[in-house]
């Protein structure tokens, strides 16, 4: 009795140890500023990229993560109202005839980025740099705003119902939590 006590309290410490080592995908780096005309937003996914899902990227299956952007207007006795909901799209596909790497970040205008570098193309893909929110004129000065954000992976499906046939693939989907920065305009 003594030693299934002993065995079961070392799996379940091997289960805790490695749960807390194992990062899930998570918003960081969270910048709110302005030009003289925009409301802009810098933001990064940490711990986006594990081996299974670098697997699947050199398969050469197009993977995307999305992004969701939502800017309210905080109002006290009133529900806050929405006064920007944005969402986008970063895609890597991997070619191995020319061994490089193409990102389309759906906010440049879907302009196709290839490197043949992984390094490279993971952070094109896990890093939004100066994204234009809202237009400063559509702020009211002197008002509390939220910016709220979060992103999700989700493995570009597969066509003609492959993705049916193929199920096991949203094993490796992710969503981070929404992460929300408050300012005063």
């Amino acid at each position: 009795m003594v030693r299934k006590t002993f065995l079961f309290l070392i799996i379940v410490a091997l289960i805790i140890t490695s749960k807390a080592f194992a990062k899930d995908p998570e918003l960081s780096n969270i910048i709110v500023t302005n030009t003289r005309d925009d409301l802009l937003i810098f933001l990064k996914v940490d711990n986006a990229f594990n081996k299974k899902l670098m697997d699947e990227i050199k398969s050469g299956l197009p993977t995307s993560f999305t992004y969701l952007v939502n800017l309210d207007r905080v109002r006290s006795l009133w529900m806050d109202k929405n006064i920007v909901e944005l969402t986008f799209k970063h895609t890597i596909k991997w070619d191995s005839l020319k061994n490089e790497y193409t990102v389309i970040r759906s906010w440049e205008n879907n302009k196709k980025r290839k490197t043949r570098s992984f390094i490279e193309a993971a952070k094109l893909m896990t890093e939004v740099d100066s994204l234009k929110v809202a237009s400063l004129a559509t702020l009211e000065k002197g008002e509390l705003y939220k910016i709220r954000a979060k992103s999700e992976l989700r493995i570009v499906r597969l066509p003609l119902r492959m993705d049916y046939v193929l199920f096991f693939v949203s094993y490796w989907d992710f969503e981070t939590d929404w992460h929300a920065v408050e300012f005063i305009y």
